[in-house]
C-alpha cells in the first residue's frame, strides 16, 4: 500500500489571461517527487457575466511537454500554429504535445461568452523524456462520450479513465510513457481501491468534499502525494466527492524550466 507524504493546499490565485482565474496546484520546482507531472493548475470555479467581448489567453509557446486540459464546465475554443483546434466543453478532454514547440490560444467560446455561466478546469503538464521532447507538434481531442467510465459497485460511483487503465477499462489518450489519468466521482459512505503501482508517483487532487486515504483525511482544493512504494491506494468517500487522479512512470532526467519551455539543459532553452 502506498503511503501519504503530503497533504497540501492549493496555492494564491492569479489570472492567466482574461478568461482563467487559476490556483497552481503544484510545479515541478516544489514537487520533483511527482515526475513525470510537472504542474497542475485549477481554473474557476467562477462565473462569469454574459458578454460580446472575447475572453481567454491568446498566442504563446509551448515547448518540451504535453497539455492536458480538463473541462469541468464551460466552453474552451482552441488553436495553434500547427494548424490543430476546436472546442472542448463540460466532460472533455484536450491533450496537446507541444514537443519542439508551438503557439496556441486558449478562449471561451463564443456561445458561452454571450451566455455566460460556471467555468472550471483542470490544466495538468505532462513531461515528455528527452529522446520525445523535440517530436512533432500533436492534439487529441477527447470528448466526454469516449472517455469510459466505469460504475463502481453499489452505485458508489464512476471512475472515467482518461488515460492509462482501470479494471478493464482502458483510456483513449496516447501518451509517450506510462500515464494514469482517473476522474472519480464518490458517494458518501463508498470507497474505492486503486492499484497505481509500486515504483510510479502518484497524486490525488480533491475537487469536491471530503474523502480519507489510507487512513489520512484530505478536503476540497487539498493535494495529497503519495509515495513511489507501494501500490494500492484507498480511498473512502466522508461526503460526496470528486478528485483527480495522476499516477505515471516517473522520468528521472535532468530538467531546465523557463516559463512555458521545459527542456533538459538550459542551452535547449536559449
Amino acid at each position: 500500500m502506498k503511503s501519504v507524504l503530503s497533504i497540501h493546499r492549493q496555492g494564491e490565485g492569479h489570472w492567466v489571461g482574461d478568461g482563467f482565474p487559476v490556483h497552481t496546484v503544484f510545479h515541478y520546482q516544489e514537487r520533483p517527487e511527482l515526475s513525470p507531472f510537472l504542474l497542475l493548475d485549477h481554473a474557476g470555479p467562477a462565473d462569469f457575466a454574459p458578454s460580446d467581448k472575447a475572453r481567454g489567453v491568446g498566442w504563446h509557446p509551448h515547448r518540451g511537454f504535453e497539455t492536458v486540459t480538463v473541462v469541468l464546465d464551460g466552453e474552451v475554443d482552441h488553436e495553434d500554429t500547427a494548424g490543430n483546434g476546436g472546442r472542448i466543453a463540460s466532460g472533455d478532454v484536450q491533450w496537446m504535445t507541444a514537443g519542439a514547440g508551438l503557439l496556441h490560444k486558449e478562449m471561451h467560446s463564443p456561445e458561452f461568452t454571450r451566455r455566460g455561466g460556471r467555468f472550471q478546469a483542470l490544466q495538468l503538464w505532462v513531461n515528455l523524456p528527452a529522446k520525445s521532447k523535440m517530436t512533432p507538434p500533436r492534439y487529441q481531442t477527447l470528448l466526454a462520450r469516449d472517455v469510459p467510465a466505469v460504475s463502481l459497485p453499489r452505485d458508489g460511483g464512476l471512475v472515467r479513465v482518461i488515460a492509462g487503465g482501470f479494471g478493464s477499462a482502458k483510456g483513449p489518450a496516447r501518451t509517450f510513457t506510462p500515464v494514469n489519468l482517473l476522474d472519480v466521482n464518490l458517494r458518501a459512505g463508498h470507497s474505492v481501491r486503486l492499484n497505481l503501482r509500486d515504483g510510479f508517483s502518484g497524486a490525488l487532487y480533491v475537487l469536491k468534499g471530503r474523502i480519507v486515504v489510507n487512513n489520512e483525511r484530505a478536503s476540497e482544493t487539498e493535494l495529497v502525494v503519495l509515495d513511489r512504494e507501494g501500490d494500492e491506494v484507498l480511498i473512502e468517500a466522508a461526503s460526496d466527492a470528486r478528485l483527480f487522479v495522476m499516477n505515471g512512470a516517473p522520468i528521472d532526467e535532468p530538467l531546465a524550466g523557463y516559463g512555458p519551455f521545459v527542456m533538459n539543459t538550459p542551452g535547449e532553452i536559449r
